[in-house]
């Protein structure tokens, strides 16, 4: 983390506090079947490999639980975006180069089940925040440069 507070919508908040609560969940369940450090514990290899997969999993899970912890313990719940700037938490209306008009939302965690998201640090999010209507935007694409036109600028969703 940057070492400050990060502002953070209140549906992300949410979302990494659920996020949070099903990791500890799912450790709880991975940790209640691992043995310990018994070395002398009987079982053959398989048994012993099936134990050291679990304790890979739950060391996976303590990193993104310590992750998830600090992203919450450093962020602020921001306020409802502007109007007149992009923001996190923003619903823009972008005319791309090619004529064709879109509209997304702005946040900051990816959600697959949102299909007009971009995440404020893709190159494009990262080329609409704090533009207004009528500023030209330049963000790079896997094809190479694009270019589009902020037309409007709303809430969030």
């Amino acid at each position: 983390m940057t070492g400050g507070s990060e502002p953070l919508s209140p549906d992300a908040h949410r979302a990494l506090e659920r996020e949070l609560s099903d990791l500890r969940d799912e450790r709880r369940s991975y940790a209640v079947t691992l043995r310990g450090n018994d070395a002398d514990a009987p079982g053959d290899s398989a048994d012993q490999a099936d134990e050291l997969q679990r304790a890979t999993e739950v060391a996976r899970l303590d990193t993104r639980i310590a992750d998830v912890t600090e992203r919450l313990h450093d962020a602020t719940v921001s306020v409802s975006p502007r109007s007149d700037v992009v923001g996190v938490g923003s619903t823009v209306t972008v005319r791309f180069a090619d004529g064709t008009t879109d509209t997304v939302h702005i946040g900051e965690l990816a959600d697959d089940r949102d299909e007009e998201l971009v995440t404020a640090d893709s190159p494009l999010g990262r080329g609409l925040l704090g533009r207004r209507a009528g500023d030209a935007v330049a963000y790079d694409t896997p094809e190479g440069p694009g270019t589009a036109a902020v037309v409007s600028i709303g809430a969030g969703a």
